[in-house]
């Protein structure tokens, strides 16, 4: 019996230390930020606004807002990083001024010189978590937003 208590405790040990470590973000948020650059992309009658901020940790943090025509503004932050000229971040937001839900959605932007573009990329979710599906490419020339870079308003 003893035998089979060390057998599990070593089984319990290596599994805790397999598991990923999750990123505190609120540490990141809590620093001033090295740029801050805005974005728009207008398609047909909708309208996305992204403010993005530089953290010294290379650590993107910033505020989405879409307004989509017919559809609740979607309101939120979002917090990720550049992996080569890639942004992946999570979206987190509220829909319309009377639901308070939180939804929180992976996005890819693709940098190219001074815009961004939103790609579209099959998503799932597994265990509460929206991410993008390992192994599916990314789409970004048939999308709907392009975002051009343009002056920050408070």
């Amino acid at each position: 019996m003893k035998n089979n208590f060390w057998i599990y405790m070593i089984i319990s040990c290596l599994g805790l230390a397999s598991c990923k470590k999750e990123v505190d973000n609120s540490k990141a948020i809590e620093q001033p930020p090295l740029q801050v650059t805005c974005y728009q992309a207008v398609y047909e009658k909708d309208t996305v606004n992204i403010k993005l901020n530089t953290l010294k940790n290379g650590h993107i943090t910033g505020k989405m807002v879409m307004k989509e025509f017919d559809s609740p503004i979607k309101d939120g932050t979002i917090t990720g990083k550049f992996s080569g000229d890639t942004l992946l971040v999570d979206y987190t937001y509220t829909s319309g001024q009377t639901d308070k839900t939180i939804f929180k959605n992976p996005l890819a932007l693709l940098k190219k010189g001074k815009e961004l573009i939103l790609g579209n990329g099959k998503i799932e979710t597994y265990l509460g978590k929206t991410y993008f599906v390992k192994g599916q490419p990314i789409d970004y020339e048939k999308v709907k937003y392009k975002f051009s870079e343009t002056d920050c308003k408070e």
